[in-house]
């Protein structure tokens, strides 16, 4: 079996060939490439010892001392995350026999429901873009695209990567549908909105835009998830939301406002691209929550 480098190199080989496997075989973000990163990094600094060499007690003593300095039980989770993923691809590799982390027992981690925005909140952040002032330095057809890239989101529930990854040719008005790639490069195909639809055709002949990237920045280059990110966070300024804004969060909102009108459950995991319809279920706590809440706010004997 092939060993390890020493823990003093600063590239480990093997784990370089794991997130090289993350990225090219499993689609995963770079936020996840380099959170999986430090976990791994982190892991070895403390132990100091080749990876077949590691056992459960390892594992085991690490988790005792990132709970004994306080980090939260969801980090210590995704830290074993990466680690039991990192060992399943070195066994199924045939570079070691066992996967000694599968034999660790984690803290189980509260589910929080997630926060959503109502549909007037939706509205709110949708036409944000046409009372923001213009700005001189910026192409006349920025907003257009912010207004696009917003509606897309909103329109069929996508990731941060999904959206920024997307082509012009993912794009089908004629289906009302967008072709996207999403974890483990698995593809799927969510139906657009007419607005989104719209919107998109608007930003489009305005930024000049009919081949490759769908969605460009200034320099007409394809732009990152991040700078996705900002587009979205710097709108929020511009409204009443009072909760911190993510991509994330129109995705929740989208999944939730789908079931508050009827949608099914299948549906909806479909549409979101989950795996498991365990995720999905998280979605139906929260719509109970807010039939629930309007009980008690409208009941005379809630």
């Amino acid at each position: 079996m092939t060993d390890v480098a020493n823990a003093s190199d600063k590239r480990d080989p093997l784990v370089e060939e794991f997130l090289r496997y993350l990225a090219d075989e499993r689609n995963a973000s770079p936020r996840t490439l380099k959170a999986y990163r430090q976990a791994l990094t982190g892991f070895r600094a403390e132990k100091k010892a080749p990876w077949k060499k590691c056992t459960a007690d390892d594992f085991r003593d690490y988790l005792f001392a990132l709970m004994k300095h306080g980090q939260a039980r969801s980090y210590v989770r995704l830290q074993f995350s990466a680690l039991r993923t990192f060992y399943q691809f070195l066994v199924a590799r045939k570079r070691l026999r066992h996967n000694p982390v599968r034999e660790v027992q984690l803290p189980k981690v509260e589910k929080k429901l997630p926060l959503v925005l109502t549909r007037q909140q939706v509205d709110e952040l949708l036409t944000a873009p046409s009372r923001e002032p213009k700005s001189r330095s910026a192409p006349s057809w920025m907003p257009l695209r912010d207004v696009a890239i917003m509606e897309l989101f909103y329109s069929s529930g996508l990731r941060l990567s999904e959206l920024a990854a997307l082509d012009v040719a993912d794009i089908d008005p004629y289906t009302e549908s967008v072709r996207v790639l999403g974890k483990g490069r698995k593809e799927r195909v969510c139906p657009v909105g007419l607005p989104a639809l719209e919107a998109i055709q608007k930003y489009r002949v305005a930024a000049n835009v009919h081949a490759g990237a769908l969605f460009i920045n200034k320099a007409r280059r394809r732009m990152s998830a991040r700078s996705v990110w900002l587009v979205l966070k710097r709108y929020v300024r511009c409204t009443s939301i009072p909760i911190s804004m993510s991509p994330h969060k129109l995705r929740h909102s989208f999944a939730t406002h789908m079931l508050d009108r009827g949608a099914d459950l299948r549906s909806v995991q479909a549409l979101l691209g989950h795996a498991s319809l365990s995720t999905t279920q998280i979605y139906t706590h929260v719509t109970v929550e807010r039939l629930k809440k309007a009980y008690a706010d409208a009941h005379p004997r809630a």
